[in-house]
């Protein structure tokens, strides 16, 4: 699926949409894993920012440059009430991960990313994905984000078969 997004808002507005439909979904049996991919400065910490807001999460999201990995507790709330997201029952942490000073896939191991993955109750964003697509579960989304102009953004957001079924 292809989007275009003019402004910061748009994009904020794009993934808040997605954060949604993934609340809504099923529950997998492993965490439900975002691989965001685009150049520097293209909005991946952007678009996090608006899939948390939509997640109720209340801290300010920045990325977690040096710090790897940050992880934000989700209300269990019911999960839509009268049209508007009201919390994630399915979910219960929203983990941001930022791949950009990592040399190689398993500095993440001992900073327990393979458990991350096994547990149904983790969303997972991760800026940065292609620098570890080797540790990335089988089945996880996809979202590369390019440039279009000043503020115009090109969003590319792939499924994998069967992921919500």
């Amino acid at each position: 699926m292809i989007f275009k997004t003019y402004s910061t808002k748009e994009t904020k507005k794009l993934a808040a949409d997605l954060a949604q439909e993934v609340v809504k979904s099923k529950l997998q049996k492993h965490a439900c894993v975002f691989a965001l991919e685009g150049e520097l400065g293209v909005g991946k910490t952007t678009f996090i920012q608006g899939f948390a807001k939509a997640l109720k999460i209340k801290r300010r999201i920045t990325s977690p440059t040096f710090v790897l990995i940050k992880n934000y507790k989700l209300q269990t709330t019911p999960v839509v009430k009268q049209g508007s997201l009201r919390g994630t029952a399915n979910y219960k942490l929203l983990i941001h991960v930022d791949a950009f000073r990592l040399k190689d896939w398993r500095e993440l191991v001992p900073l327990g990313i393979k458990e991350m993955f096994a547990s149904p109750k983790n969303i997972i964003l991760i800026e940065w994905a292609e620098r570890v697509r080797p540790i990335l579960p089988r089945k996880y989304i996809k979202i590369h984000i390019d440039h279009l102009g000043k503020t115009s953004r090109k969003i590319t957001i792939t499924f994998p078969k069967s992921l919500f079924q």
